[in-house]
């Protein structure tokens, strides 16, 4: 369709149109790159468009041209593509509508928060995490779970913890604030062994005081995790958004790890972060060989090879089977939407199918199908939004 090419000759947004016409900005890219119209006011809408065009001073010979099919090859690769500002735009998070949900016939978001352990999707990933922790229940691990934003880290400590209350397992959770962590001061408020020493102090004694002198307060420490572990109890420090932790904490961890009474060791320890933290964990690093060679490094990798499992699993959850929502060339163009090509010839691609953006995504189109009228999400409608 000629629309995008006056638009960009006119030096007119396809957001400004979108604001005039009040239909969302996915809906006018499906109408400007794809053809697609709303099943519903079709010429009302067209009629619109046009009054927006004389609006701004599109000429009369324009406007005969505006609706027909786009001829030239620059617009027809332009389908596949989509400008910098949008891409930029490609995560970002929207509701459900409620149109959309009678649209479909859908009654629960199916990308929504999780509120049970049996609604976690189990990639081998997810189990391999699962089983690393569970192991933090009958013996102490060091370990560090590395993934990129949305690829479910959170929820796999969610997951850990609701199994700790659900099982009444002996296990004290020691969680240490991280609200404006940063490296260093310079930035925002760096995590150091004293905080993490007195995180475990109050979550162990409440109401104890804590001792000024780091000698003390690690002393006061060490009796405490000895008395509880003997007592029954076992502990597990958590700490996420640890890819800001300094390397001097990251070391000290390792004291934290090595805390002993006789054979027994008093604290398991586990990190979660961004890929940040594997950087600073890498093996080629001689300011952190002493923590590298005790604590297991598991990666949260992208779904990938499981995408039709996932979207299946989640949209189960809403009652919904995965045919009635998206077709096979959706799926695929989610999975190409999703995959960012190598900067140079011969690179890797890098994949963004993280649970979180694919959710975001779905989203979108089940709220731009919605709005088209169309039965089911197409690889028009997923390349889009």
């Amino acid at each position: 369709m000629q629309l995008k090419a006056v638009l960009v000759a006119h030096g007119l947004s396809q957001q400004a149109l979108a604001v005039d016409l009040g239909i969302s900005r996915s809906a006018i890219t499906a109408l400007c790159s794809k053809g697609l119209w709303p099943k519903k006011n079709r010429e009302a809408l067209r009629e619109r468009i046009t009054a927006f065009l004389v609006s701004h001073g599109v000429g009369a010979a324009t406007l005969t041209t505006v609706f027909n099919p786009a001829a030239s090859s620059t617009e027809a690769t332009a389908e596949f593509t989509h400008p910098k500002e949008d891409r930029d735009m490609l995560l970002r998070k929207q509701p459900l509508f409620p149109a959309t949900k009678k649209h479909f016939q859908i009654f629960a978001d199916p990308f929504g928060e999780l509120q049970t352990s049996e609604e976690v999707f189990t990639s081998p990933d997810v189990r391999y995490v699962r089983a690393a922790l569970a192991q933090t229940l009958t013996s102490e691990r060091f370990i560090a779970i590395v993934g990129e934003s949305g690829a479910g880290k959170s929820t796999l400590r969610r997951d850990f913890i609701d199994r700790i209350s659900r099982e009444s397992l002996p296990v004290v959770v020691i969680e240490p604030y991280v609200l404006g962590l940063e490296e260093n001061d310079q930035k925002g408020k760096s995590l150091k062994s004293t905080d993490i020493a007195a995180a475990i102090i109050r979550t162990l004694d409440p109401k104890a005081g804590i001792r000024i002198s780091a000698e003390a307060r690690f002393a006061q420490l060490h009796r405490l995790l000895r008395d509880s572990r003997r007592a029954g109890m076992r502990h597990v420090l958590i700490i996420e958004e640890a890819h800001g932790l300094s390397i001097p904490t990251l070391k000290h961890l390792k004291r934290f790890y090595e805390l002993e009474d006789g054979f027994s060791r008093l604290l398991s320890i586990v990190l979660i972060g961004q890929p940040e933290l594997a950087q600073k964990l890498a093996e080629n690093r001689p300011d952190v060989r002493e923590v590298v060679q005790r604590i297991e490094t598991i990666t949260l990798d992208p779904l990938d090879g499981h995408l039709d499992e996932y979207l299946s699993h989640r949209l189960e959850r809403a009652g919904k089977a995965i045919d009635d929502v998206i077709d096979p060339t959706g799926i695929e163009a989610l999975r190409s939407k999703l995959t960012v090509p190598g900067r140079t010839r011969g690179s890797t691609a890098t994949s963004l199918l993280y649970p979180l953006a694919v959710g975001n995504q779905l989203t979108a189109a089940m709220n731009l199908a919605a709005e088209l009228g169309a039965p089911i999400i197409t690889a028009d409608i997923v390349r889009s939004v």
